[in-house]
């Protein structure tokens, strides 16, 4: 009998964590079955791509840009990427510095790749993006969490991971704005982390997907506040801040030698971006301020409206994000932990949250909200939030 034989790889993957998604998949089970759920669990814009934006695309389709795009992407969208880099940076950014993937998790895969061998270290701090357990099981990867604490509201802590840095990390890796707490590094902080991991020869690598949807105050990226862009990469995209996740379109900002391997690791692996795709992001990226400010506006509003909620609620709490699509929700007075308080929460209400616990060890004793949601499936699932942690019959502790 035929026994098949699989790469280590995927044998990695197999064995990841399955409960990362659990409550989410439990909560599709029954909305198939005709319940009435409310999802406050996944990160997709709940808003459609600007019509303008769609047009356009129509419009390049029409005109038969279907075919094969360079490895490292049209000319046109690694310009107009460069060109938005040179306007917010002291450093100036030529478009051969932009190498063009289908996704930013595509990019941060290729950019890992490209830098680390399997065993290697990579250091990150938590709580973290979902995403990046399985890109680092995929490649072997050996990553090492550092801590962002909650007491700290889950602030960026340079010294933290400064502290973290031994001989054999290769790279950092940090996302800022942060999913899924919305904290965001300062300008002197990424200045001062940069330069410390230059002097040590390490990568460092920043997640910006959400760059664009800020409140308080104005993104920062790695590549303005350093002085030095040798060991610097920029990750970043238009899933969160334009509405198009479905569109898969994401890039990696550096300097030198790595961009060539970024983009011959391009052409090994994907062959290119569609065209049309490309030429919409680039088109997206010159004419989206009034759409994205739309956007931010009503993330904030939403997020304003659970903050005020949750703090009515007894037992509750949760600190009020600079940045993101998502609110951290304090559980530990009235649960074991996050995970049981979204199961409990879910067979009670039907309400699906995602539990801290595969964000990283720091926000086990938290549950993550999303803004993706609109106003009136906000308040009806804040109401059921609110009964089921009053009602005497809750079964979360």
């Amino acid at each position: 009998m035929y026994k098949p034989h699989f790469s280590n790889a995927s044998e990695r993957l197999n064995q990841a964590d399955a409960n990362v998604w659990a409550v989410s998949d439990r909560a599709h089970e029954l909305a198939d079955k005709g319940e009435d759920v409310i999802f406050l669990c996944v990160g997709d814009p709940n808003f459609d791509t600007p019509e303008p934006i769609l047009d356009y695309t129509r419009a390049r389709l029409g005109v038969g840009r279907t075919h094969y795009s360079p490895d490292a992407g049209e000319p046109m969208l690694r310009s107009a990427i460069a060109a938005i880099e040179s306007k917010v940076s002291p450093h100036p950014c030529s478009p051969d510095d932009v190498v063009v993937f289908p996704g930013g998790t595509n990019a941060i895969y290729a950019v890992l790749a490209c830098l680390l061998n399997p065993g290697e270290k990579v250091l990150i701090p938590e709580p973290m993006y979902i995403g990046y357990v399985p890109i680092c099981n995929a490649l072997g990867l050996d990553m090492q969490k550092v801590a962002c604490p909650a007491e700290d509201n889950f602030a960026f802590d340079v010294e933290a991971i400064k502290a973290a840095i031994t001989d054999d990390i290769r790279v950092v890796m940090i996302n800022t704005p942060v999913n899924p707490t919305g904290a965001m590094a300062t300008p002197e902080q990424l200045r001062e982390l940069a330069a410390y991991c230059r002097e040590r020869d390490i990568w460092l690598i920043s997640d910006e997907m959400y760059s664009m949807i800020t409140f308080a105050c104005r993104h920062t990226s790695l590549r303005t506040a350093a002085e030095e862009l040798d060991n610097v990469v920029v990750i970043d995209g238009l899933s969160k801040s334009h509405a198009m996740s479905g569109w898969r379109l994401g890039w990696a900002v550096a300097r030198g030698e790595l961009t060539e391997r970024l983009a011959q690791f391009a052409g090994a692996t994907i062959f290119g971006c569609p065209q049309f795709i490309q030429e919409a992001a680039a088109f997206a990226l010159e004419f989206d301020s009034y759409f994205v400010s739309q956007m931010r506006d009503a993330y904030q509003q939403r997020r304003d409206l659970i903050v005020e909620r949750i703090a009515k609620i007894p037992g509750l709490s949760c600190a009020t994000p600079d940045a993101g699509m998502f609110v951290m929700v304090d559980v530990s007075e009235v649960a074991e932990s996050g995970e049981a308080f979204a199961e409990a929460l879910l067979d009670a209400e039907h309400v699906s949250v995602l539990p801290g616990a595969p964000f990283g060890a720091s926000a086990v004793n938290h549950v993550r909200l999303t803004l993706a949601a609109d106003d009136g499936d906000l308040r009806r699932a804040l109401d059921r939030i609110e009964r089921f942690v009053t009602s005497g019959n809750r079964q979360a502790g």
